[in-house]
């Protein structure tokens, strides 16, 4: 690291740099959505990641312990992020590439529709993953020499380059690594990428996780994925250093997360906590508190309020499906913050399995709308070397659960968090249960309802 960069992350860390801004400085925004991230971080209490830029923004802003995606799906959560609607509202159902081909309704204001309204210019780099292009109009996608969004300090190079403009106009960049979804072959360690000094892991060393089967072929691919981790982070960092040395960490709110879980069976595409509860660091200007770690339960619905407020632009015509974090940014446990709701449709257009659940702080109830199908497999998750293990060995269990209970799932899923955190014992058919079933059932229907989701027609169907 230079001296220079040595410097600024110094005072990063210090906190010298996250001065309150001063009367009347602009609002910039910068939105950071890794992909398929989960909690595989050094401020999250990951023994194995590197991660000190992300640990660095942590400790000078507020760490969510209790974020949930709404899907553990690419584009529906991405279409989340930035309309601030459930994905069965806002009509992004499952992926939008190739022959998936879904799409966010016409009706939908992203927040590069309403930022640009509020006088802002706006820039892409990295993955974007939803469609119509005029849904999501930014000014600028900044993609040169970005290697599909892997080589993350070269993104943060093109934001600085954006930043530096000469432009009076405040900013929101949305920067997204491609970083650390799997490629065709692994996790795209074996291209060099410039300004980025490989991490390497050793798979023996590498945590695995309950949902996971602890095999050889599993610590091989975990120990590729921190390495791709670590390449997201290097990216933060660089990006970072660009905002100190234009003199905008001060007036810019930064908010980092990832728009799913890992990409492995048990997590990707399904709404357990494996798959949902994510990180979410958010560092605001004004902030007086820092280093806090909330333990409010907050979604990716709340990420558009949140931003809304904090540039002041104007709110949609509609509801929005989720409350600004500003004002709870310094309080470690606020009140009112304890149920969030998620809803999953489809994530490869043949991946038809519609899920909706209600996550409390001890509970979580999930309905499986169409419970007689088996659970579908993402294609890279099917076509991975950890599944791939699973099937040629003939395995009667993956991780925590049986194969069985894992490809098929009843109507109702019923979990005591604080008895089982590993979500294996399905608590809905005992009779001891019936009344918190029926409570969650009519709260999770009620919900439905206030968000319009078209699947409410299977209550009367089915």
């Amino acid at each position: 690291m230079s001296a220079g960069k040595t410097f600024v992350a110094a005072l990063l860390s210090a906190g010298v740099l996250f001065a309150d801004a001063p009367a009347g400085a602009a609002r910039n925004v910068v939105l950071i959505v890794a992909d398929d991230l989960g909690r595989q971080l050094g401020c999250y209490g990951d023994p194995a990641a590197r991660t000190p830029n992300i640990d660095r923004l942590a400790a000078q802003g507020t760490r969510f312990d209790y974020a949930f995606c709404t899907t553990s799906s690419c584009s529906p959560s991405r279409s989340v992020i930035l309309s601030g609607l459930q994905n069965h509202a806002n009509g992004q159902y499952g992926l939008q590439h190739a022959s998936h081909n879904f799409s966010t309704r016409s009706f939908v204001k992203t927040l590069p529709v309403l930022l640009k309204q509020a006088g802002y210019r706006t820039c892409s780099i990295g993955k974007v993953h939803v469609q119509p292009a005029e849904s999501y109009p930014f000014d600028r996608f900044a993609n040169d020499g970005v290697l599909g969004g892997r080589n993350t300090v070269r993104m943060a190079e093109n934001a600085a380059a954006f930043i530096r403009e000469d432009d009076a106009r405040p900013f929101f960049i949305y920067f997204c690594p491609t970083d650390p979804h799997r490629a065709q072959k692994g996790f795209a360690n074996d291209s060099s990428y410039e300004g980025v000094k490989p991490v390497k892991f050793d798979p023996h060393e590498v945590p695995v996780p309950e949902y996971l089967p602890d095999r050889a072929e599993v610590r091989q691919e975990l120990a590729e994925y921190y390495e791709s981790i670590a390449r997201v982070d290097r990216g933060v960092g660089r990006l970072l250093e660009a905002l100190a040395a234009s003199g905008h960490l001060d007036d810019t709110l930064i908010l980092f997360l990832s728009d799913n879980g890992p990409p492995f069976p048990g997590a990707k595409t399904n709404l357990y906590d494996a798959g949902t509860r994510l990180p979410l660091v958010i560092r605001a200007p004004d902030q007086r508190q820092r280093g806090v770690v909330s333990q409010a339960l907050v979604s990716w619905t709340d990420l558009v309020p949140t931003i809304l407020e904090f540039t002041g632009a104007k709110r949609p015509e509609y509801p929005l499906h989720g409350r600004s974090l500003l004002g709870i940014l310094e309080v470690p446990q606020p009140a009112g913050w304890d149920e969030i709701y998620q809803s999953h449709s489809f994530h490869e257009v043949t991946m038809y399995y519609p899920m909706r659940a209600i996550r409390t702080r001890t509970h979580r109830y999930i309905l499986n709308i169409a419970h007689e199908l088996p659970f579908p497999f993402a294609s890279d998750l099917f076509d991975s070397p950890t599944w791939q293990g699973v099937l040629k060995r003939g395995d009667q269990r993956y991780g925590s659960r049986a194969v069985e209970a894992y490809v098929h799932r009843p109507r109702h899923e019923l979990y005591d968090l604080e008895a089982d955190p590993r979500e294996v014992v399905n608590l809905a058919e005992r009779p001891e249960s019936a009344k918190l079933l029926a409570e969650m059932q009519k709260k999770l229907k009620n919900w439905q309802q206030e968000t319009q989701d078209p699947w409410l027609i299977k209550y009367e169907h089915e």
